[in-house]
């Protein structure tokens, strides 16, 4: 069922809505800038995200083919989302479910997660994955 979640950065300086269903799958990816930020999103189209707050105050990186739009807070260095240009599904924004507020750890604990082998850019589980 979706719901509309409030979030924020660590600092709280990036304040952002999202309509989002968290019965519906999240991903985990094993590529270089997932892995080493532990990013874990639920998909929001673009007319279901809502930045109330801090667009100055996020920096972009983009890398590698530079098809994906990766911001941070320029404060605390929180990813509280990112926008995927070239999807499967088309342009979407992946909302850092750790940024979420008011979502229990047993919430959290039911959210399905789909491991995606990004690594070697494909959209299926990659041989190892328990540690996604």
């Amino acid at each position: 069922m979706q719901k509309t979640y409030a979030g924020s950065c660590h600092c709280g300086r990036v304040r952002f809505e999202a309509d989002l269903d968290l019965t519906q799958p999240s991903f985990r990816c094993n590529c270089s800038i997932c892995r080493r930020t532990r990013f874990w999103p639920a998909v929001a189209r673009p007319e279901q995200f809502r930045l109330l707050a801090g667009e100055g105050e996020l920096t972009e990186y983009l890398f590698n083919k530079r098809r994906n739009q990766h911001f941070f807070c320029r404060h605390c260095g929180v990813r509280a989302f990112g926008v995927g240009n070239d999807t499967p599904i088309g342009k979407m924004i992946g909302v850092n479910i750790g940024c979420l507020e008011g979502v229990s750890e047993e919430e959290l604990a039911k959210i399905p997660i789909v491991r995606i082998d990004g690594m070697n850019d494909r959209m299926e589980a990659p041989a190892f994955f328990a540690h996604l």
